[in-house]
């Protein structure tokens, strides 16, 4: 991986990361696509939107199909046919959103399939394993997320396991590497430590110090904290991350949550949210959300953002929006899905350009004027 900074203001950066399969300019908004694809999208959809990474989920993906049949089908690029970047998540995320079915002790995670209740566990280094089967440009690493908010002795126990995976972890990978395995992939660590200001500390300065990593994440947020918890754990934390590393906030969030966290030092992004949103009939605009199910739209011949040059926006109304949602249709799902992931990566070109000429503070300032009007 190659990382440069571009360009600061204020707190936010420009930056370009280049992987073996493309170059990626931030702040970037990476589409969720658990399954090997963005529901309702395909590859096609996503590569003329210009997204450069979309989020692969290697529990998912272990279970179904299996990383050896994705890996015998030409990893996850052959496979989705999406020729750019993968970032693979590592499952830590899908053990605590599971937790029903799912037990961490010191060494991994011990989960029952949700799809057929078999048993399976997962180690630091059984899930690069799984990773190097799908291929993806950037894996993550195995950690322990909880809830919040919990106890000290549990979040202290969190960030006691997710350092110790970290270690076995970035061991391993430097021994395949050095195999001629996984040679062209990156890895991330991912920090814990709840809202915490100490835990985040400690578990940023541990992680940290083990410089093989070629970038960090955060992790353990957006699990149900207010906001501005978030928003301050973010700006605690960033400065004992590396400056000269990607910095990664996992499964955030809302345009405005993006916003904010770019401000605060944050590079790369990811979230279900446009097209969960898309799907239930919540549509993003540069003037705020717009809930295509409404009756006021029946009628309403205008696109959903009248500054959007998207697909969607180019070619059909609300109105027609509005009949699709309300008939039920499939392609409802499709065309309301290429809005809300154009918006979003929109949006993250957007502040790219800010950064750049160092007018972050006129773009912020503009971006939440549309939504008060």
């Amino acid at each position: 991986m190659e990382f440069k900074i571009d360009a600061t203001s204020k707190g936010a950066r420009a930056c370009t990361i280049k992987t073996a399969n493309s170059t990626i300019l931030t702040p970037v908004f990476m589409p969720v696509g658990t399954q090997g694809t963005v529901k309702a999208l395909d590859a096609t959809d996503l590569l003329k939107m210009g997204a450069k990474i979309i989020l692969g989920n290697t529990y998912h993906l272990y279970l179904r199909p299996g990383s050896k049949i994705i890996k015998k089908l030409g990893g996850l690029h052959g496979f989705s046919k999406f020729s750019n970047s993968f970032l693979t998540d590592s499952g830590g995320f899908q053990a605590f959103s599971l937790s029903d079915n799912s037990k961490p002790d010191e060494n991994g995670i011990m989960f029952k399939s949700h799809i057929d209740g078999s048993k399976h566990y997962f180690t630091p280094k059984s899930v690069l394993d799984t990773q190097y089967e799908l291929n993806s440009d950037i894996m993550m690493i195995l950690d322990d997320l909880v809830a919040l908010p919990n106890t000290d002795e549990r979040i202290n126990k969190s960030i006691e396991r997710t350092t110790k995976w970290a270690k076995e972890a970035i061991s391993y990978h430097m021994e395949q590497k050095s195999k001629g395995i996984g040679t062209h992939q990156n890895i991330f660590a991912i920090i814990q430590g709840g809202t915490s200001k100490e835990f985040r500390k400690l578990s940023a300065t541990q992680l940290c110090a083990l410089e093989d990593f070629d970038g960090f994440a955060i992790g353990g947020l957006s699990v149900g904290e207010p906001n501005q918890d978030m928003y301050d754990t973010v700006e605690w934390t960033t400065q004992f991350m590396p400056i000269n590393k990607p910095r990664y906030l996992m499964g955030v969030g809302t345009p405005e949550d993006l916003i904010e966290n770019i401000e605060r030092g944050i590079d790369m992004f990811d979230c279900v949210m446009p097209t969960r949103n898309a799907r239930n009939g919540t549509l993003f605009t540069s003037f705020g959300r717009l809930n295509i199910k409404k009756a006021q739209f029946k009628e309403d011949i205008l696109p959903i953002d009248e500054e959007c040059s998207c697909f969607t926006c180019k070619n059909f109304t609300r109105a027609y929006l509005n009949h699709l949602l309300r008939a039920g249709e499939i392609t409802y799902f499709r065309l309301a899905s290429i809005h809300n992931i154009f918006y979003y990566l929109n949006l993250m070109n957007q502040a790219r350009v800010a950064i750049l000429e160092n007018k972050w503070q006129e773009f912020k300032n503009e971006f939440y004027a549309k939504r008060a009007k």
